[in-house]
C-alpha cells in the first residue's frame, strides 16, 4: 500500500492542484498543455482508483481517489447547457464511445449472424425440405403465386412503418436484453432471424428468382441500417454477458455495472437509429424509385452510420471539453 501511494501521489497532487486552478469557466482556464496534462491525469487517477478498489480495499485511500476522480470528471464532462448539453455531449462522445467498446462484440455479431444466413439460403435455394422445416411453407406459397406482400405497405405507410418499427426495437431489445444470460440468449436471436431471412431469400429465389430480387429490392434500402443496429444492440448484450464470465480486474458487480452503463447508451440510440429504419422501410422500400436509387439509400445510410459511431468523438477528451 505504501509503495502504491507514493508512486502515484505526486500525480495526485498535481491534479489537485490543476483543479484548484480551475474557475466556473472549465477547462478554459487552463493552457493547452495543461488541458492535455489534466486528461491524462484523471485517466491515471481513475485507473489507480480501478487498482485501488480491486487490491489495496484501503477505504481511506479509495474514498480520497473516488472524491478527486469525481471532481475532475465534473470539470471535463460538465454537462453545459442543461439538457441541450447532455443531449449534444450523449451524440458528440458517449454513443459513440460506448459502440467502440463493444466493437469486437459486435463484429462477432455479424460474422456469426452472416453465416447463418448464407447457410440458410443455400439450404432453402436448394432444398424444398428446409424451406418446411423452418415453418416458411406460407413464403413459397405466396412466391409461387406472386404475392408480393411488401407492396402493401405503400396502401396505409404510416401504419406499415409503425408496425416495422415496432418489431424491428423488439427484436434489437432481445439481442441485448438476453445477452445478460452469459451472451447464449444473444446468440439464439441472432441465428433465429438469420436462418428466417436467409430461409425466405432462398426460398423466394428457388421457386422465382424474379419474385425473390423484388423482395431483396426490397429490403435494400433499409435493411443495411436496421441489420447494423441489431449487431451493435447484440454486441452490447453480448459485452454484458462476457463481463459476468470474465470481470477482469474488477469485482462481478463493477464489471456489469460498467458495462450496464455504456449498453444503456447504446440501446437508446440504436432505438434512435431504428426509427429512421423503420420510415425508410414503410415510406422509401416499397415506393416506385428506381432500384439503384435503393441501393444507394441502403448504403448511403449504413456508411454514414457506420462514420458516425466509429470515429465521432476520437479527439481527446481533454480538447473535447476545452473546446
Amino acid at each position: 500500500m505504501n509503495r502504491f501511494i507514493d508512486e502515484n501521489k505526486d500525480n495526485w497532487r498535481r491534479l489537485e492542484d490543476l483543479l484548484g486552478m480551475l474557475s466556473g469557466s472549465g477547462l478554459r482556464g487552463l493552457s493547452k498543455m495543461e488541458v492535455r496534462e489534466f486528461g491524462e491525469l484523471y485517466r491515471r487517477a481513475a485507473a489507480d482508483l480501478a487498482i485501488a478498489r480491486a487490491e489495496t480495499r484501503d477505504p481511506k485511500v479509495i474514498n480520497y481517489l473516488n472524491s478527486l476522480v469525481v471532481r475532475a470528471h465534473g470539470r471535463i464532462y460538465r454537462a453545459e447547457g442543461g439538457a441541450v448539453g447532455i443531449f449534444k455531449t450523449y451524440f458528440r462522445r458517449d454513443l459513440p464511445a460506448a459502440f467502440r467498446t463493444v466493437l469486437p462484440f459486435s463484429a462477432f455479431a455479424f460474422f456469426l449472424f452472416m453465416f447463418f444466413v448464407v447457410a440458410a439460403f443455400v439450404l432453402a435455394f436448394r432444398d424444398p425440405e428446409f424451406t418446411n422445416l423452418l415453418g416458411l411453407a406460407d413464403v413459397e406459397t405466396m412466391a409461387a403465386s406472386n404475392n408480393r406482400w411488401w407492396l402493401s405497405l405503400n396502401e396505409a405507410n404510416q401504419v406499415g412503418s409503425s408496425a416495422i418499427l415496432t418489431n424491428n426495437i423488439r427484436v434489437a431489445f432481445l439481442a441485448f436484453g438476453l445477452g445478460a444470460f452469459f451472451g447464449i440468449g444473444t446468440i439464439y436471436v441472432l441465428v433465429y432471424n438469420a436462418l428466417h431471412i436467409g430461409g425466405v431469400l432462398g426460398t423466394c429465389y428457388r421457386v422465382d428468382p424474379n419474385f425473390g430480387a423484388g423482395l431483396a429490392n426490397f429490403m435494400v434500402a433499409h435493411g443495411v441500417v436496421e441489420l447494423l443496429c441489431i449487431f451493435v444492440a447484440a454486441g452490447a448484450g453480448m459485452s454484458i454477458g462476457y463481463a459476468i464470465l470474465v470481470p477482469g480486474d474488477l469485482t462481478r458487480a463493477e464489471a456489469l455495472k460498467k458495462r450496464g452503463v455504456e449498453a444503456a447508451r447504446i440501446v437508446i440510440g440504436i432505438a434512435l437509429f431504428l426509427f429512421v429504419a423503420g420510415v425508410i422501410e414503410g415510406f422509401i422500400s416499397p415506393s416506385d424509385l428506381p432500384v439503384p436509387a435503393k441501393i444507394a439509400t441502403g448504403v448511403l445510410t449504413g456508411t454514414l452510420m457506420l462514420l458516425y459511431l466509429g470515429f465521432v468523438g476520437l479527439k481527446p477528451e481533454s480538447e473535447i471539453a476545452a473546446n
